[in-house]
């Protein structure tokens, strides 16, 4: 399966990405805004997320898509992007990460556009939910930017194991309607985004 953006393709994962993968969460600056990611990130941890995501496509009734993030320009994983706990309610969880060196370059926007459609017109969702450490202020704007909005806080819900911290979540959620609603202001500001990025290289 493949979802495909103007800079990105969002496909299922590979056993040969996992350098690629490795190099992104490796970096602390990445791995400390996640929950369940060891630290130091090693080709072990790479290859079972891998081999899980594989075994997961296979399924007939599936609860899980994870996808890595596939930079067209350089053919070059910088990043993944998932929906999980799938179920009959029609809901589901999201998460992603970028790898830093492409930070604040529109790239999580894109990928998160592609994701929402895929969820709430291929799979028929009819709500999104985010938890997000309360101190990753990034995430936190980006999924207001992208329409979520804050439903509530878990106290000390999350242990950090590159930090070794517990973390308050912010459970941010997003229903169909809504995206729909702000879907063109959001591709509006990613154009620009864009266009501010390649203006700045010319």
């Amino acid at each position: 399966m493949k979802l495909e953006t103007q800079r990105l393709i969002l496909r299922e994962p590979k056993i040969s990405d996992w350098k690629d993968i490795v190099e992104g969460i490796g970096n602390f600056n990445v791995t400390k805004t996640m929950s369940s990611v060891p630290y130091p990130y090693k080709k072990k941890d790479a290859f079972w997320w891998i081999t899980k995501s594989i075994k997961e496509k296979n399924k007939k009734s599936r609860e899980n898509y994870s996808f890595v993030i596939e930079l067209k320009s350089k053919k070059k994983i910088i990043g993944g992007i998932g929906l999980h706990h799938i179920d009959f309610n029609k809901t589901a969880e999201t998460g992603s990460w970028i790898a830093q060196p492409y930070w604040r370059k529109g790239y999580i926007t894109e990928a998160k556009i592609a994701l929402n459609e895929f969820a709430f017109n291929k799979l028929k969702l009819r709500k999104l939910h985010s938890p997000i450490f309360s101190t990753n202020m990034a995430s936190n704007a980006t999924q207001k930017r992208m329409g979520y909005k804050l439903e509530g806080v878990l106290k000390k819900e999350k242990f950090c194991k590159a930090t070794k911290k517990v973390h308050d979540v912010n459970i941010c959620g997003l229903f169909k309607e809504d995206w729909k609603k702000n879907l063109p202001s959001i591709k509006k500001h990613l154009q620009m985004k864009i266009k501010k990025l390649e203006d700045k290289h010319l």
